[in-house]
């Protein structure tokens, strides 16, 4: 290997080194979402051979659990593929101590960044390199045990509030079966500090997953336990929930609560969908009047009725309401369906298309012979 070339290889490996130094910092130490081709195209590599392996499989709960394996996998896959360009860049950076020898330089550099000191560079230069690949392996292997923990941590206290749900939502989860389950399980009581409650507890959650799953976007991937139990569409269901009281049940409370789910929950969906890549527009440009939304009249005016039918304090017409609910569902709409879609999020109502047929699943209920009622 000629002179310049040597130099052009040891150019090259600096920038290696720098721009996956930079990767790893951006994703496993700087507390907001940092851009990284590398993490950008394992993700898409990934998600594609999923979505290409998965074709031909039409039961989603075989499907879902494959998919369960995404993020994990993703996660090994990018501590890999970063330790593999480390150990390329040190190499190239031993270029002019080995002389050229791009095999010597991969030995030392592999020995140096994963510790295993069964080669031993010689020369001042290599020496300093050497070091500085030990200190690389061992600094990434590190920040790699200490970012899991803090990952499935938070993933943990997302799932709490979502298996809560399920008691209230069904799985999987649906706006108006919220409203149905609360006020029939409070019987003849007012329903609305319960949901005042609800809506209070899942602002702050909302709050906490938008900034958890912006700094580490693995978590969007990671599925929960429960089959057709998701995060994505229980916030949806949440949110919903909210929209149909505001619409139908304008002067009972919760108002304000239910106000301010739906705010931090559009804002919190819009900025993931924009992470995500996704095509969703700003939402000064929704308007009620001429941007369409997922949900027909009749689906609306079916969810309504079957609230009339529990007793629920409707106070409006389902023609009156209708323009308030569609206010509220237009600045989430096409961000919830574009995530449910990329994410692939279980079929429930209200939640769109997916990337394979399927049809939108109501929620479960449980069998009423089964339970009796205390008095």
């Amino acid at each position: 290997m000629s002179d310049v070339m040597i130099w052009i290889g040891f150019a090259s490996g600096a920038c290696l080194v720098i721009g996956t130094a930079m990767s790893i910092l951006g994703a496993l130490v700087v507390p907001r979402r940092v851009k990284s081709w590398v993490t950008a195209v394992l993700d898409a590599l990934l998600d594609r051979a999923f979505f290409v392996a998965l074709r031909g499989v039409e039961s989603f709960e075989r499907r879902d659990r494959v998919l369960g394996w995404q993020a994990p996998l993703t996660l090994v896959v990018r501590l890999t593929t970063w330790m593999g360009m480390l150990v390329l860049g040190f190499a190239l950076l031993m270029l002019p101590e080995t002389g050229g020898d791009l095999g010597a330089a991969l030995e030392d550099a592999g020995s140096s960044v994963f510790t295993l000191g069964f080669a031993v560079p010689h020369g001042g230069g290599g020496q300093v390199v050497a070091y500085l690949a030990g200190f690389a392996g061992m600094a990434v292997i590190g920040l790699q045990i200490g970012y899991l923990p803090t990952v499935y941590a938070s993933f943990n206290r997302r799932e709490t509030e979502v298996s809560l749900l399920v008691a209230r939502a069904g799985t999987p989860a649906w706006g108006p079966e919220i409203l149905l389950r609360t006020h029939w399980g409070t019987g003849t009581s007012d329903s609305g500090p319960v949901l005042s409650e609800l809506f209070v507890r899942w602002e702050r959650w909302t709050a906490e997953v938008a900034e958890s799953h912006a700094t580490y976007t693995t978590l969007l991937r990671l599925r929960s336990p429960r089959t057709n139990s998701h995060w994505l569409t229980s916030l949806i269901a949440i949110m919903d929930a909210a929209a149909l009281h505001l619409a139908l049940a304008p002067n009972s409370d919760p108002k304000i609560t239910a106000r301010l789910m739906l705010r931090i929950g559009f804002e919190t969906l819009n900025d993931m969908a924009r992470a995500a890549k996704l095509p969703v527009p700003e939402l000064a440009l929704a308007s009620a009047d001429t941007t369409p939304i997922s949900i027909s009249f009749e689906e609306f005016a079916e969810a309504a009725e079957s609230l009339r039918s529990v007793g629920y304090p409707v106070t409006e017409s389902d023609e009156d309401a209708w323009p308030h609910f569609r206010g509220w569902r237009v600045n989430y709409d096409r961000a919830a369906l574009a995530l449910c879609r990329e994410l692939d999020a279980p079929p429930s109502m209200w939640t769109g298309p997916r990337r394979w047929p399927s049809e939108p699943t109501p929620p479960r209920r449980p069998n009423p012979g089964r339970f009796r009622t205390q008095k």
